[in-house]
């Protein structure tokens, strides 16, 4: 049976030379980075080293970079603290974030009596920035909390636009950029975010590690308390060989950008194409079948199946060997429908199956012609 991975906007394969870098360190870096002796310097040294090269390609300063578990950690700190300790009271998002947001949202606005702002979107999930407009001119002290790209329908929000608006109106912006980061470049001169979150598994890293970007002299306080590793923000010793790994990967991601990149939009671009093809009734969610507006790693979507036949199709491609998602991978073991889908899509679509299909350097024509194929003859 043929193996296929087309789900790599939940994650995605670790390099070579990222695991090679990994095993290296724990082999032979294995000093606490707290220690003062030659073992812990050692250690110390490689995290700094990690940070300045993050910082490096972000254009901020190392002491901007936070190590994190990754972007669901980088999100509850950001978030949690802009409420708790900067005072807080209104946030605007939307109703197609991560739920890694909007749980969080949800809890601070139970817990803190909070103001919270939905922007208004349409039916393709783009952002009404006239709206966001309106809910910024507030007297409030408030927080925008928008990803870059959307994790399940791969739309990408205009990031400086917002970024800009939020200055103008003396807002914060915190941006997931879960799924930008490592497949697009960010000047953090020129886009003017407060706070970011970054993961290393979705760009060929290892999993358990990310980074959040803290803008200067922001106010920011730790949720883990317990020590004063990562500058006071986040107690606990260091996952240096983790730490490592993602400094390998963004490495690698960032200084072959534009070869990788052009590679996977040509599959992409090829996926669409022969879908169209053969599945003529097949509707792309969102902007996914658009090459500009959404994000050239992934496409969503809405295939012609009867209700009846729907519940079984993704079983039905693991069969076949094929792994793609009906939506992100963090709810891909529950029974409800996506909350992105639910709000783009009308009650007839929402009936039929959609699915995600994720692409990266690893993945071939030939495995598209086979997916085409095999869903073809579900269908």
């Amino acid at each position: 049976m043929k193996h296929i991975y087309f789900d790599n906007a939940a994650t995605t394969q670790i390099r070579d030379e990222v695991i090679d870098k990994i095993t290296e360190v724990m082999k032979n870096n294995y000093g606490n980075a707290s220690s003062s002796h030659s073992f812990g310097r050692s250690s110390k040294a490689l995290i700094e080293k990690s940070r300045k090269t993050i910082a490096g390609y972000l254009n901020v300063s190392a002491g901007e970079i936070v190590f994190t578990s990754g972007g669901t950690e980088a999100d509850n700190l950001v978030l949690q603290s802009a409420v708790r300790d900067l005072k807080v009271t209104h946030i605007i998002t939307s109703k197609i974030e991560h739920h890694a947001v909007l749980h969080t949202i949800e809890q601070l606005k139970n817990e803190y009596n909070l103001e919270v702002s939905y922007v208004n979107i349409d039916k393709k999930g783009l952002i009404d920035y006239y709206h966001l407009e309106e809910l910024l001119d507030t007297k409030t002290y408030t927080l925008v909390s928008l990803m870059h790209i959307n994790n399940e329908i791969g739309n990408i929000l205009d990031i400086k636009k917002v970024a800009d608006l939020c200055k103008a109106n003396n807002a914060l912006f915190h941006s997931d950029t879960v799924q930008s980061v490592g497949h697009y470049k960010l000047d953090l001169q020129d886009v003017q975010v407060d706070f970011l979150a970054a993961a290393a598994h979705k760009f060929h890293g290892p999993k358990g590690v990310g980074f959040v970007f803290i803008r200067k002299n922001s106010g920011l306080k730790p949720l883990i308390l317990g020590g004063e590793q990562e500058r006071g923000f986040r107690a606990g010793t260091e996952s240096v060989h983790n730490i490592v790994g993602i400094e390998t990967a963004i490495k690698i991601a960032y200084d072959n950008l534009e070869k990788e990149s052009e590679y996977v939009k040509s599959l992409k671009a090829y996926f669409i194409e022969k879908l169209k093809l053969k599945i003529p009734t097949a509707k792309f969610n969102g902007f996914s079948g658009n090459m500009e507006k959404g994000t050239y790693t992934m496409v969503n979507v809405c295939l012609p199946v009867s209700p009846e036949k729907s519940g079984m199709l993704l079983f039905q491609l693991d069969l076949k060997g094929i792994a793609c998602s009906k939506g992100s991978a963090c709810q891909s073991g529950s029974n409800q429908n996506s909350h992105v889908l639910a709000k783009i899509l009308n009650d007839e679509e929402l009936q039929k199956p959609s699915i995600r299909f994720s692409f990266s350097i690893y993945n071939t024509r030939q495995e598209i012609d086979y997916v085409i194929d095999v869903l073809k003859a579900l269908i």
